[in-house]
C-alpha cells in the first residue's frame, strides 16, 4: 500500500531537464537587458533607422520550419521509428545552418548597402542588431551542435533502445531559440 501512494507523489524533473530551463531562464534576462539597452539607446538623435535585410525574413521562416522539424524527430525517436527520425534530425541540423547562412549573408548585405556594422563609420542601432543578432546565432550554433552530437548518435546501433532524453533536451532548447529569434525579430520590426 506505500508504494502505491509513493508512485502516485510528485514526479521530480530530470536534472539535465532542470539545468537547461534555468540556463534558458539566464538567457532570457540577457536579451532583455540587451533589447532594454537598445530601447534607451534609440531615443538617441544619432539613431540610424533602416529596414532589417530581407533575408532575415526568410530565416524566419527556416527557423519555423525547424521547429516544426525537431518536434517531428522526437515523436518519431519516441515511436522508435529510427529511419524517419534519422531523416527530420538530418534536416533539422541543415535547416540550423541554412538560418546561420542566411544571418550572415543578412549581415554582409546590410554592409553592402552602406550600414556599417562595426568601426568608425557605424551607428549604434546596426551595432546593437550585430551583437544582439550575432549573440542569437552563437546560441543557435550551439544548439545545431547539440542537434550534430544526437545526429551522430541516431547512427549508433544501440540508439534505438537508448533514451529519448538527448533529443527531447535539444527540441526543448531549439523552440526556445525559435522564439528568442521570433521576439527579436518582432522587436526589430515593431518594437524597437
Amino acid at each position: 500500500m506505500m508504494t502505491a501512494v509513493q508512485a502516485n507523489g510528485p514526479q521530480r524533473i530530470h536534472r539535465h531537464k532542470f539545468t537547461l530551463w534555468v540556463a534558458m531562464g539566464s538567457m532570457v534576462m540577457m536579451f532583455a537587458g540587451l533589447t532594454s539597452a537598445y530601447i534607451v539607446k534609440k531615443n538617441q538623435s544619432s539613431w540610424l533607422e533602416f529596414n532589417l535585410p530581407v533575408l532575415f525574413w526568410y530565416s524566419t521562416a527556416v527557423i519555423l520550419v525547424s521547429s516544426f522539424t525537431i518536434q517531428m524527430a522526437v515523436q518519431a525517436h519516441k515511436a522508435r521509428e529510427m529511419g524517419k527520425y534519422r531523416a527530420l534530425i538530418t534536416l533539422t541540423a541543415l535547416l540550423g545552418l541554412a538560418f546561420l547562412v542566411m544571418q550572415i549573408m543578412g549581415f554582409l548585405d546590410l554592409e553592402s548597402n552602406n550600414i556599417a556594422l562595426t568601426g568608425s563609420r557605424s551607428n549604434s542601432a546596426a551595432s546593437f542588431l550585430l551583437v544582439i543578432t550575432g549573440l542569437h546565432m552563437l546560441h543557435v550554433l550551439g544548439g545545431v551542435v547539440a542537434i550534430l552530437f544526437i545526429f551522430i548518435r541516431a547512427y549508433n546501433s544501440q540508439e534505438k533502445a537508448g533514451s529519448s532524453l538527448p533529443v527531447e533536451l535539444a527540441a526543448t532548447y531549439w523552440h526556445f531559440v525559435d522564439v528568442l529569434w521570433i521576439y527579436l525579430f518582432i522587436f526589430y520590426n515593431w518594437i524597437g
